[in-house]
């Protein structure tokens, strides 16, 4: 196989690894690893978790910067891609030259949804999705006092359990009936509300946002809800899922419903180019999916830098894996519950260390554990192993 020039587009987990594993693999051909941020690649999950608490800028990049240069790979900061050329092959930048590509890889991410929300653009209006959102973030926490995360996903449960540590009162608005209820079980949801209005939070379930309001200056004061009753805030962050960016994908003509369509092997419409994930769509379980999770990320950048280096076409089979550090309690989760049709609990909930077993026609297909690793490992080793339906399988793994 000729191993011509790779060019990736987006450099979160997906696109570090795919570079990184291309190299180890014995790539031989040109590498351009493409960002739109002026600094290093970074790894985006201790934005919300260790990088809140201090954690060192340099602790937060993939690698330093010599890395690149002794691996042969072009690193192209601020560079933002605006098409995608098929024909020329090439990738066409807002400004400057373009650059060829033989193989091509869309890392591209995704970005949070839009809350819609009038006054979404006050000051003290936060999102928690790049690095610059964490800056900003630590440095205003340090003047405030009433805080108001809009969602209750990972990422803003996440940092209510932060900011609530470090002394600020709490209000967690969900318009769901519970928290993280795409991501987890009825059980698991149950259990992480008990802890946050435990720990001190104010939570409002079935509770749509209106508008979040401001006073003089623009600064944020308060959010208002549907039934018109206001909550104090000084500083709001906005976490209500993500969508994945496919715009330069869809100009490029290639196939997109929600998520940029690829088989089995990650290739999307055009041969030679391959999506990978949070944008990338792909077969899981006879449906599609898009699992927005490093394990994911990371497999699926193995997966292409595997084809690309041997010829020879590599399925992507991993189970997605999932983790959330609120305070001290360690959420993880194998698989994926949806289309479960039981569920069993092994542990005490009440003792704050248990797992939920869930099951679809007496196979188990997702296992989610609170404080309770050796599960979470003997999890990573039985989901979709066919005829594992036994509780006692996992717990005595």
């Amino acid at each position: 196989m000729t191993q011509g020039q790779v060019v990736i587009v987006g450099a979160g987990h997906a696109g570090f690894t795919a570079a990184a594993s291309l190299r180890r693999n014995g790539y031989a051909g040109a590498i351009a690893l493409i960002t739109a941020e002026s600094c290093l690649p970074y790894q985006r999950p201790p934005l919300s978790k260790g990088y809140l608490d201090g954690l060192r800028e340099d602790r937060l990049s993939f690698r330093p910067e010599h890395f690149y240069e002794r691996k042969g790979i072009e690193l192209l900061r601020a560079y933002r891609v605006e098409e995608i050329d098929r024909t020329a092959k090439a990738v066409v930048p807002a400004s400057g030259e373009s650059l060829r590509y033989d193989h091509l890889i869309l890392a591209t991410g995704s970005t949070p949804q839009a809350a819609r929300l009038p006054g979404n653009d006050l000051d003290g209006v936060f999102r928690l999705h790049r690095r610059a959102d964490a800056d900003a973030l630590r440095e205003r926490l340090v003047t405030v006092s009433e805080v108001v995360i809009v969602g209750g996903g990972f990422i803003g449960l996440e940092f209510a359990a932060h900011a609530r540590g470090r002394g600020k009162n709490v209000t967690i608005v969900e318009a769901a009936d519970r928290l993280m209820a795409r991501a987890v079980t009825p059980v698991m949801s149950e259990f992480f509300l008990r802890e946050h209005v435990s720990a001190g939070s104010q939570v409002l379930l079935d509770t749509p946002v209106a508008r979040l309001v401001g006073g003089d200056g623009s600064r944020v004061q308060g959010v208002e809800l549907h039934d018109g009753s206001l909550v104090k805030a000084d500083l709001v962050v906005v976490g209500v899922g993500v969508r994945a960016n496919t715009g330069l994908a869809e100009r490029a003509g290639l196939a997109v419903n929600d998520g940029v369509l690829v088989d089995r092997c990650l290739r999307t419409s055009d041969p030679d180019i391959f999506a990978i994930g949070d944008c990338a769509s792909y077969p899981y379980r006879n449906r599609r999916t898009r699992h927005e999770c490093v394990e994911n990320a990371v497999g699926q950048a193995h997966a292409v830098a595997s084809t690309l280096t041997s010829g020879e076409s590599q399925p992507y089979r991993r189970t997605p894996v999932f983790w959330s550090d609120q305070a001290d309690l360690k959420l993880q989760i194998v698989g994926d519950f949806s289309g479960s049709d039981r569920t069993e609990v092994i542990g005490d909930p009440a003792g704050r260390s248990f797992s939920v077993n869930c099951y679809r026609d007496g196979a188990l297909i997702a296992v989610e554990s609170v404080n309770r690793p050796s599960d979470h490992v003997a999890a990573r080793k039985l989901v979709d192993r066919s005829g594992c339906s036994s509780p006692a399988q996992v717990e005595g793994s």
